[in-house]
């Protein structure tokens, strides 16, 4: 999927949500467990619910393969299962020599079909470009993330008087177009949210924290728009787990729907 697809995406649904598939045996309705494949029939129930209102869907790997090759298994039959006008992002955060980050590439572009894998990017250029030889796909690089423990290296200051992200949105952009690559910016980072725009004012930013986090979407949109709205909020538990019961699927529409009308009203005021 290309950039203007995606963004035509965007604007025939009026939202910019991506659902987080990142479903845990531990947590879905006890009543699935039953079923022959539980986290494909949770993902399946989720993906009906909500694909009025999710232009993407973010599985993140580690709830899969913790589970060996029955969770690959649940993994490609949710993959399959994804809206064919949907951008599917693989949360795999990989990242490696070159000849081994080739091999994830191969594994996530070729054999899986996704659209985008998330990447780190601290072994460098080699260890990312090999991700950038796949037409049609996308690296999004790990930028500014969400977690507490990103302020260990982060926010470290370079020689050159940067914030280390922010040599990672520098070199990203001489690595990739905005064709080609996205960036990962924490949403609870909202007094970043501007400048970071500046620093990379065509890229797609992908911003996990919106719901569970209690990132503010207003503050984002307003701050991260651009003129092809530029953004993808990410919200998993809020959504896949606003029910334990057996009404799980209704109540994670009912909490999609909400963000989709909530970014609707927001694309029109910002997205000029």
């Amino acid at each position: 999927m290309n950039r203007l697809q995606l963004f035509e995406q965007i604007k025939k649904k009026q939202s910019y949500l991506c659902v987080g598939l990142d479903p845990d045996l531990e947590k879905i309705p006890p009543h699935l467990l039953m079923c022959e494949d539980p986290l494909f029939e949770f993902n399946k129930q989720i993906i009906d619910a909500t694909k009025d209102f999710a232009i993407a869907y973010k599985p993140n790997v580690a709830f899969y393969e913790c589970l060996g090759a029955r969770g690959w298994e649940s993994l490609k039959k949710t993959l399959n299962y994804l809206p064919k006008e949907c951008f599917s992002i693989a949360d795999a955060k990989r990242g490696d020599i070159g000849n081994t980050s080739a091999l994830y590439a191969r594994a996530f572009f070729q054999n899986m079909n996704f659209d985008a894998i998330t990447v780190a990017p601290y072994m460098g250029e080699d260890s990312v470009k090999p991700f950038l030889n796949f037409e049609g796909k996308w690296v999004i690089l790990l930028a500014h993330t969400s977690n507490p423990g990103s302020e260990d290296f982060q926010l470290l200051e370079t020689r050159q008087g940067k914030f280390l992200y922010e040599e990672v949105i520098f070199a990203g952009q001489r690595w990739a177009t905005a064709d080609q690559m996205m960036f990962v910016v924490g949403a609870t980072h909202e007094e970043k949210i501007d400048s970071i725009r500046r620093l990379a004012p065509d890229h797609f930013l992908l911003l996990p924290g919106v719901g569970a986090q209690g990132a503010n979407l207003e503050i984002i949109s307003k701050e991260g728009m651009n003129q092809q709205c530029g953004m993808i909020i990410n919200s998993a538990r809020s959504i896949i787990y606003a029910s334990a019961k057996e009404n799980f699927a209704e109540a994670a529409r009912t909490e999609a729907q909400k963000l989709q009308q909530n970014m609707s009203r927001l694309l029109s005021e910002y997205c000029k």
